[in-house]
């Protein structure tokens, strides 16, 4: 199985996991979104890539229909907005490291 492969089921399962601590097993409530969070972002590594300014446009993307439940198509924008966040720290903040540059091949 591909690493990208690997990184859907991963999230599908995530996600399944903590929607299904209450009755409404397809969503997440309030505190399972926390719980998640809390528990899945943990590493010292991740955290340390993840701005805080990234974890607060992921949190402004869900919950976009005002239902207090969180679907998985919402959940999934967080997930690309946290990845966004991630490459962007990786990367350096700007990400145009020498854009419109041409590189010295001497």
């Amino acid at each position: 199985m591909s690493r990208l492969e690997q990184a859907i089921i991963s999230m599908v399962e995530v996600f399944e996991n903590y929607a299904s601590k209450d009755d409404k097993k397809h969503q997440l409530s309030t505190a399972e979104l926390k719980a998640l969070m809390e528990e899945e972002l943990t590493s010292p590594e991740f955290k340390d890539k993840i701005h805080v300014d990234d974890l607060k446009e992921a949190m402004e993307i869900l919950d976009k229909d005002q239902d207090g439940q969180v679907k998985f198509h919402e959940f999934s924008k967080c997930v690309a907005a946290l990845a966004k966040g991630y490459y962007k720290q990786k990367r350096g903040r700007g990400g145009k490291k020498g854009k419109g540059k041409e590189e010295d091949t001497k």
